[in-house]
């Protein structure tokens, strides 16, 4: 086995949370679903994730200034799939979506977004990692629905809730430990 065949058998069964990235650069709203986000820093709040440079929709998104992050759910996923699929109209009519007043588009149907300010580019061959700076949370952020969250998988949508039975003290982990917050 090759490590290129390693690398894409290890990262089919490696489980990503969804996000949905909204944004305008001027030339009307574009949307893509990502299972790349990773959270950076608390402070300031920064995350970052993955663009393909073979997508136009990316290429879109790169060159904005700000986006809208959306933590998507599992009740969100027929949306994720939308942003996910080639060749459609993700702001068509059919498509519950407005504008923030700063401009960027959105999905109000989704209870927790970030608008955030893109700060980084690193371009590798093949897709282009980005930073972005949180600069405003959703007014509902803190009274989501309680739904299972979305993750992908083995090239397929799962739902993600906490195991029965299992206690529910929470596992420490340090800053020097690790990179999550």
């Amino acid at each position: 086995m090759t490590v290129t065949e390693a690398f894409f058998l290890a990262f089919r069964h490696h489980p990503s949370g969804v996000a949905i990235i909204t944004a305008d650069a001027d030339n009307g709203p574009v949307a893509l679903t990502v299972s790349s986000l990773i959270s950076v820093s608390a402070s300031p709040p920064t995350v970052a994730f993955s663009l393909s440079a073979s997508s136009s929709t990316a290429k879109a998104v790169e060159k904005a200034e700000t986006v809208v992050i959306h933590f998507v759910r599992r009740g969100d996923m027929e949306l994720a799939r939308l942003c996910a699929t080639s060749g459609v109209d993700r702001f068509g009519e059919h498509v519950r979506w407005e504008r923030l007043a700063s401009g960027e588009p959105h999905y109000p149907q989704v209870d927790l977004w970030f608008r955030a300010a893109l700060r980084d580019r690193l371009v590798l061959p093949g897709a282009c990692l980005m930073t972005a700076e949180l600069l405003s949370a959703s007014l509902l952020a803190q009274e989501m629905k309680e739904d299972d969250a979305l993750v992908y998988a083995n090239r397929s949508w799962h739902g993600l809730r906490a195991i029965s039975g299992v206690s529910k003290a929470p596992i420490l982990l340090w800053p020097e430990d690790s990179a999550t917050f």
